[in-house]
């Protein structure tokens, strides 16, 4: 289940005496909980039914305690453990112990009156697990993944469109450049920004940039536009502006960014059809041309250079066969004129 249906079971008050929530990705987590948190119980059944644990402040003996009270002058009483992947039953091997045996037979057989819920963020509950397969008998689970670097862009227009506003396409590409895979980071700057405009204007670059802190003309989005069209001067103006500022513009984070742009020239190159490079590079179609213009600027032996630099100056910055104390942005000026030249 997606957390949306999740979210609209439990509005129906279709509820499940256990879930697990686990995953790499905690925005989903955090989400449902917080709705769970919010709607299962009114104010007045919260006092005595609604109780919060945390994973490294607790065991699963307090927890199963807990689980197996009746509620109060309510028909369900809500336990939510948070930073369930720091309780000490998830990183013991399972053993023949009475305690463990103890947990074991809760998740065989929960308590219909109590919604256990388990999250369990930043990585994968181990499937094999009795307890993992109890869970999914008798109550759900829910794993939550990451989002894919390529997958960023159309995540946001998604987002976007869920509260009923409009993103271009230019928009959602330079947030995903610049605020990463963090979903929670994306979604508080998207809300934010909608604060300050009406439903029935598109989000634009112009819009990103004035309120997200983003350059409006030196940022890696444009790099790649003035690289795209070997635009020596435009393409200097912003590796000058990197330099100048480090802390706005990482090394690490613009490298990373040239790396995934000229893969996808690469792959440009070998695509048999290019009529489905918007499907073939996981990019929106409005910027297929963009890959279109570079692959006519870079031949096929140009782009895998670019892409062994990118690695050679990628190890620099990290202090391997680096000479002296050479700076990030005097690498990124000697990197980018060896690309262009």
């Amino acid at each position: 289940m997606s957390a949306a249906n999740i979210i609209k079971d439990i509005k129906a008050r279709k509820f499940k005496p256990v879930y697990l929530l686990h995953g790499e990705e905690p925005y989903y987590i955090d989400q449902i909980i917080h709705y769970m948190e919010e709607h299962i119980l009114t104010d007045m059944e919260k006092g005595f039914n609604q109780t919060v644990l945390y994973g490294k402040d607790t065991d699963m003996a307090a927890v199963m305690n807990a689980a197996k009270r009746y509620p109060m002058m309510s028909d369900y009483q809500l336990i939510v453990v948070k930073e369930a992947q720091d309780l000490k039953w998830a990183k013991e091997a399972e053993g023949s112990s009475k305690e463990a045996e103890f947990v074991q037979s809760y998740f065989e057989k929960p308590m219909p009156s109590t919604i256990l819920v388990l999250g369990y963020k930043y990585a994968n509950f181990d499937k094999r697990k009795k307890i993992y397969k109890s869970i999914d008998k008798n109550g759900l689970i829910f794993q939550s993944e990451l989002v894919r670097d390529y997958k960023l862009a159309a995540w946001i227009d998604d987002f976007v469109k869920e509260k009923g506003y409009k993103i271009a396409p230019q928009a959602s590409a330079l947030m995903a450049e610049y605020l990463g895979a963090d979903l929670s980071k994306i979604a508080n700057e998207v809300e934010k920004l909608m604060l300050n405009i009406g439903k029935e204007v598109t989000i634009d670059t112009d819009l990103i940039q004035r309120n997200i802190g983003i350059s409006k003309e030196y940022n890696v989005f444009e790099l790649q536009k003035a690289l795209a069209v070997k635009n020596v001067l435009k393409c200097n103006q912003i590796i000058n502006y990197f330099a100048d500022n480090p802390k706005a513009n990482p090394m690490v984070m613009v490298m990373a960014n040239l790396n995934a742009y000229f893969s996808k020239i690469l792959k440009y190159h070998y695509l048999q059809n290019k009529g489905d490079a918007a499907k073939e590079l996981g990019v929106n179609p409005y910027f297929v041309k963009d890959f279109e213009t570079a692959a006519r600027s870079y031949s096929l032996p140009k782009t895998f250079d670019i892409i062994s630099l990118l690695r050679e100056y990628d190890l620099k910055s990290k202090g391997v066969d680096s000479t002296g104390n050479i700076t990030d942005g005097e690498l990124l000026k000697e990197l980018l004129f060896k690309m262009l030249h």
